[in-house]
């Protein structure tokens, strides 16, 4: 009996270490695989959060300015001096389909490079007018504008020019004036005829000028005002909110997982559980059988041993002299016992 409860209480001291062990075993590998998992998904949602706030800032924000130079053309006169007909320009935005974000006002102004010379003081005011055309020559819109040089007294040109000399001398500075003309204040784009051409006129045979040129500029509100004029502050509105909803959605989603996780866990644990306790009893039930056997086994032995002193005392009384009827039965029963014993 000692040594079969001692087998019992060394199996189960062995059973309740191994489970312990492979318990932490993959509590330890669990713990590793999730703190990974939460690392790279973390980097992940950084980079998400910051490749969707730039592919929105892409999008959404169109392109402030296009500038384009306009080369003006006109036809010389043949046998007076100066230009005898309008200068003209066609100006090509784009051979694509089109440039201008559709939905989104812009100001289109010309910029004109004008000399301080006697012939344009002379002209006063003048009219430039602007065509806009899409790329199969459909009229879109049409504007005219009227300009002139700023007015600035003889006094004020004397006192300007001796006091910017020098620098006129060596070239720095010009008597020249920048023009600039509005000559669309509010357009938008139409998806059905994009514009690809601007026609500029000015009509006047006496104007004087150096260069000339186009600017088209984004007239941002709203959000779109924000997001270019203050662009730091945007970016981490956006980024921060970008994180925040796409970490909420991972976190719940891992909650998610990770409870239909438990319970499949429980569900195997408690099976596993149940099987586990099944060998566990058959083993000490075997354990207990083997041990009790050895046990048994040297009293089986002794019985016959016993049985046989016996008889033979019997047989050698004196007084009884030979075995009797009744001896021989005895020896018989005892043989068949034994018989049965040793099966």
């Amino acid at each position: 009996m000692l040594i079969s409860r001692s087998v019992r209480r060394i199996t189960k001291k062995w059973f309740n270490m191994q489970k312990k062990t492979t318990q932490g075993v993959q509590s330890a590998k669990e713990a590793v695989f999730r703190g990974g998992v939460i690392i790279v998904s973390a980097i992940l949602i950084i980079w998400l959060s910051v490749f969707l706030y730039t592919a929105f800032y892409y999008a959404y924000m169109p392109s402030m300015s296009y500038v384009r130079p306009v080369h003006l053309q006109f036809k010389s006169c043949d046998e007076d001096k100066g230009i005898c007909s309008f200068p003209s320009a066609h100006v090509q935005l784009t051979k694509k389909q089109n440039i201008l974000m559709v939905g989104q006002p812009y100001k289109i102004n010309l910029h004109l490079e004008m000399p301080e010379s006697p012939a344009n003081k002379e002209l006063g005011m003048f009219m430039v007018c602007a065509q806009l055309r899409s790329r199969d020559g459909f009229l879109v819109e049409h504007a005219c504008r009227s300009a002139m040089l700023h007015y600035r007294s003889t006094l004020l040109h004397m006192l300007s020019t001796f006091t910017f000399s020098p620098m006129m001398i060596f070239g720095t500075t010009e008597e020249k004036q920048n023009v600039v003309l509005e000559l669309f204040g509010n357009f938008e784009e139409d998806q059905s005829h994009p514009v690809t051409i601007i026609y500029i006129e000015i009509q006047s045979r006496y104007i004087e000028f150096y260069s000339a040129s186009i600017i088209i500029n984004a007239n941002l509100s709203g959000l779109r005002y924000l997001m270019f004029h203050w662009p730091i502050l945007s970016a981490i509105i956006g980024i921060g909110t970008n994180l925040f909803f796409l970490a909420l959605i991972s976190i719940l989603s891992y909650l998610h997982f990770a409870m239909e996780e438990e319970d499949k866990e429980e569900n195997f644990v408690y099976e596993r559980g149940e099987s586990e306790e099944e060998k566990d009893i058959k083993t000490l039930s075997d354990l207990s059988s083997d041990s009790s056997s050895l046990e048994d086994v040297p009293a089986l032995e002794d019985i016959p041993k016993s049985r046989e002193e016996a008889l033979s005392s019997h047989s050698s009384d004196p007084i009884l002299g030979e075995p009797s009827y009744i001896q021989e039965i005895s020896t018989l029963i005892a043989e068949s016992s034994d018989v049965e014993l040793t099966k």
